[in-house]
């Protein structure tokens, strides 16, 4: 199902991931203010995905297309800029769902649903989280590959029709070039063992090569 997306900042964060849905089928938009990342943004996308104006103000925010989006991402440089992207997003705008990113993990105790914020993207304490408790050295070696570009680290969403419905982790047959790396089920970290149960609403992480993005997400998304 294709969504609209408004992404909140144009750097190289915005860029790669607009580039990614976009080519996924979603309609993406990219608010962007700064004068030079703008000029950078015209250069790659068509002007109908472009929207210059500050994420915080309400009126930029209209001019983007806000209240007939589906997803907000939060992915300036600016933790404070994100946090005020968020609850405008989510209070003033009624966004069904919004995604920020953290900067500064000192600052990751900010991102809460009181203040907006659907899902944190903090890759410090994940990747933290991950190594400590259950990640093996050949899975941090393909973390440490996203520098590459090869590799993406990417979300995915169980539906109650998805075919990883009701599966154990262990019957997945993903592919060899893809890890998955934590099931985030209730706002809680369940490491993915091969005996853990995918339920309905299970925020499933994977990092895969980007040859084997497609069926992956056949295997974890697309209806049965």
């Amino acid at each position: 199902m294709a969504l609209s997306i408004l992404i909140a900042g144009g750097g190289r964060v915005g860029t790669y991931l607009a580039r990614i849905l976009s080519a996924e089928g979603h309609k993406v938009t990219i608010l962007e203010g700064e004068s030079e990342e703008f000029s950078w943004l015209e250069q790659e996308f068509s002007s109908t995905m472009l929207v210059r104006g500050d994420p915080a103000d309400p009126h930029a925010l209209l001019n983007a297309g806000i209240k007939k989006t589906d997803v907000v991402a939060g992915v300036t440089r600016y933790d404070e800029l994100n946090l005020v992207v968020a609850s405008l997003a989510k209070f003033e705008f009624k966004v069904k769902k919004t995604i920020m990113r953290v900067n500064n993990p000192r600052n990751a105790w900010l991102f809460t649903r009181e203040m907006g914020v659907d899902v944190m993207v903090n890759q410090a304490d994940l990747m933290a989280h991950l190594i400590a408790r259950e990640m093996t050295v050949g899975d941090i070696m393909t973390m440490l590959k996203l520098r590459t570009g090869d590799y993406s680290l990417v979300e995915h969403i169980v539906t109650s029709d998805s075919a990883a419905s009701g599966k154990a982790v262990k019957d997945l047959h993903l592919p060899d070039e893809c890890v998955l790396s934590a099931i985030i089920r209730d706002d809680k970290l369940v490491i993915p063992r091969g005996n853990i149960i995918l339920h309905p609403g299970d925020e499933i992480l994977t990092v895969a090569h980007d040859s084997v993005a497609g069926k992956v997400r056949k295997i974890l998304q697309d209806p049965m």
